[in-house]
């Protein structure tokens, strides 16, 4: 019996087809991972990233009839190409775990043009995240303000009751829940 050895041209063919495969996988991966890290930290709160809640799960969270409270701090700021003044309509609020509040931020642009933004958000402490879950958010969609124009942003949010079971969330007596305008450079257009 003989073997028959395969010729380095075909050794350095496979390796060459593995090296493909290879760089093929990781640039799936590189597209893939903003998309499964976004929903890793949307499923876990991992960075402060806030929960999106229903209004039916909102009314769950409100029968659970909790009388402890938590202080929420709110925060507004703009990147630097945002001509807007942009703050919270109220510093703090003192909110019962599980009901629903409302808070407001106040947007007005400064400049002489329209600007189109878009509201990137945070939740500290991080561990917080996943406890903080908002209702309906000016977050999720696109702010168009016209020259001068100022405007009201809700937000409805609440506290899962779930909180007061971590063991890390013990000690926590303050929720800042932060908001950052960015600058959209060209805005998605709807039909009128």
């Amino acid at each position: 019996m003989s073997t028959v050895q395969p010729s380095i041209d075909d050794r350095n063919l496979r390796t060459g087809g593995l090296a493909l495969l290879g760089a093929l996988a990781m640039l799936g991966l590189g597209y893939a991972a903003v998309p499964l890290y976004d929903l890793f930290c949307r499923v876990t709160g991992f960075g402060g990233t806030t929960q999106v809640a229903t209004e039916a799960e909102a009314a769950t969270a409100a029968k659970a009839g909790i009388a402890k409270e938590i202080s929420i701090r709110f925060d507004a700021s703009t990147a630097r190409d945002v001509p807007w003044t942009f703050s919270p309509a109220q510093a703090t609020d003192t909110v019962r775990i599980g009901q629903r509040d409302l808070a407001s931020y106040i947007a007005r642009n400064d400049s002489k043009y329209p600007v189109t933004g878009a509201a990137t958000f945070n939740v500290e402490p991080a561990q917080a995240g996943q406890y903080f879950h908002k209702i309906q958010c000016f977050c999720f969609t696109q702010q168009t303000l016209q020259p001068g124009q100022e405007v009201s942003m809700p937000v409805l949010y609440y506290v899962d009751p779930a909180i007061l079971e971590d063991e890390f969330m013990a000690d926590v007596e303050q929720i800042t829940l932060s908001y950052t305008f960015h600058r959209v450079k060209e805005p998605v257009k709807t039909d009128s």
